[in-house]
């Protein structure tokens, strides 16, 4: 029997501790740090910091270890995996060179053009004279991109001359010097497209949507991710194909580049009129998808990783259900501080998965809110309307003073 150590405090890692602790071959699951909801679903949070990586790294030795899953990039885009690889301990992520794909937007796009990959046409700017330059040139509507990690939360879409000059103050008043992405900006409907790889090897998992701005009908702020759903039934047969082609040439190329090793690839796709367009890499399960693709997988998850690190890809065994994703987020969010609410309690015959914590604290016994975004429900059926019903049905029963998306899933049934 075998321990897994899991580092995030997220739905996400809320989703991957549970499908590891459904392997025979697994006897414990450990998360660092964890959230004060994970104990119910059978995980055990670690007091251990992402970023401290010798506290990390003892724990793994101290525990035997057999596997250890990064989920959040920072901790990634920091280097984490070399620092577990270089203290002979197992781990499955990328390496800090090959997590600059998601580290650095202009990275990013110079990896997409060095090999011929299909992407909204953009510069890089480093100065707010020469954005408002490009400005002049280009013409709204344009795409700003932070260069770094921003959570989810570091584009803003510009329509109006007015809002693209506050986009534009907005990024250099936080750093004069700050390197900024400046993209054509895209319409279609947008896939989240991920791979488990290793090396040149990989298995490419369903397609997912993300709903990332805050409101319903996309309107608002940017967020971390409302809600997904996988499998997402808009996309034809052949954009199926076209996303597991890009999958193939993005790892091929990693591979060309020396970005070898293992980990998520996360493709944000569009599909405009114009053909597919990669918007963003990511090097990590992102969240929400991770709650509706993990759910889909009938294999021993923990056998297919391991398969996949000794260049033995296992064909993915699927169950056939559509999942929803609905996220339960603070009123505030995105905002500032955001003060603890009560959470409702979680019906005690619901089955162990439905609900997913994430921002999650308790006082005295009981849960609270902690941060932005508090807990994912997942709802799953034969067809997305089935599974949408049943994700929204089950989230008014906890959703309490939290906030909600209504329309996870509805440009899947247009």
């Amino acid at each position: 029997m075998n321990n897994i150590l899991i580092i995030g405090n997220g739905g996400r890692e809320s989703a991957l501790g549970l499908k590891f602790l459904q392997s025979p071959q697994v006897a414990a699951v450990y998360v660092a740090p964890g959230n004060a909801g994970m104990p119910r679903l059978g995980l055990v949070p670690v007091d251990i910091d992402v970023d401290d990586f010798p506290s990390l790294i003892a724990f793994a030795r101290q525990h035997a270890i057999a596997l250890t899953f990064v989920g959040p990039e920072v901790p990634l885009a920091a280097g984490i995996v070399d620092a577990f690889q270089a203290a002979d301990q197992p781990v499955f992520g990328p390496t800090k060179a090959a997590a600059q794909l998601e580290a650095s937007k202009a990275f990013a796009k110079a990896f997409m053009e060095r090999h011929q990959l299909p992407t909204a046409a953009s510069r890089t700017i480093h100065s707010l004279a020469a954005g408002q330059q490009t400005l002049i040139e280009a013409g709204v509507p344009l795409v700003f991109k932070a260069d770094g990690l921003a959570a989810g939360k570091g584009v803003i879409v510009a329509k109006t001359n007015t809002e693209a000059e506050a986009a534009l103050a907005q990024l250099y008043a936080r750093d004069p010097n700050a390197t900024v992405v400046v993209e054509e900006c895209l319409t279609g409907q947008e896939a989240s497209v991920l791979a488990l790889y290793h090396d040149g090897t990989y298995v490419t998992l369903p397609l997912a949507q993300d709903h990332k701005r805050r409101f319903d009908q996309d309107a608002g702020p940017n967020t971390g991710g409302m809600g997904a759903i996988s499998p997402a039934p808009q996309f034809t047969a052949d954009e199926r194909e076209t996303a597991r082609h890009l999958v193939a040439q993005t790892i091929a190329g990693m591979v060309s580049d020396g970005l070898n090793g293992s980990g998520v690839l996360y493709i944000g796709l569009m599909f405009t009129k114009k053909g597919p367009k990669i918007l963003e890499y990511n090097l990590r399960f992102g969240d929400p998808e991770t709650q509706v693709l993990l759910p889909q997988i009938k294999n021993d998850f923990y056998q297919l990783i391991t398969d996949l690190l000794a260049d033995r890809p296992t064909p993915l065994e699927l169950d056939g259900q559509t999942y929803v994703g609905v996220v339960a987020a603070h009123p505030e969010y995105p905002g500032g501080a955001m003060n603890a609410l009560p959470l409702a309690d979680v019906p005690a015959d619901w089955p162990v998965g439905r609900w997913l914590p994430a921002g999650v604290q308790e006082k005295d016994g009981r849960l609270f809110s902690h941060g932005g975004r508090v807990f994912t429900v997942i709802g799953s059926g034969p067809n997305l309307a089935s599974a949408q019903g049943n994700a929204y049905g089950a989230i008014a029963e906890v959703q309490g003073p939290l906030a909600i998306r209504n329309d996870i899933g509805d440009k899947g049934l247009d």
